[in-house]
C-alpha cells in the first residue's frame, strides 16, 4: 500500500498526468511551468522515497511488522 501511494503521488506531481500541478497551477492563478519548476525539488525527493521503500522492504514492512510483535500476533 506504501508503494503504490507513493507511486500514486509521483504520478500527480508529473506532467501529462500532473493532476496536482493543474490544480496548484489554477487556484493560484500562475502559469503551469512556474508550478512545476516550483516543485521540482520536492518531486526529486518524492522520487527518490519511492526508490528507497521499493527496494528496502523493512520501511514499507517494518512499522507493522513491529506492531504485530508487539500485539503477539
Amino acid at each position: 500500500g506504501i508503494v503504490f501511494l507513493a507511486n500514486l503521488e509521483l504520478g500527480y506531481l508529473t506532467p501529462p498526468v500532473g493532476m496536482n500541478l493543474f490544480l496548484s497551477a489554477l487556484t493560484f492563478d500562475q502559469p503551469l511551468l512556474k508550478i512545476w519548476r516550483a516543485t521540482f525539488p520536492f518531486l526529486a525527493i518524492v522520487a527518490a522515497w519511492v526508490l528507497v521503500v521499493t527496494y528496502v522492504p523493512w520501511l514499507s514492512e517494518g512499522f507493522a511488522n513491529l506492531i504485530l510483535q508487539l500485539l503477539g500476533k
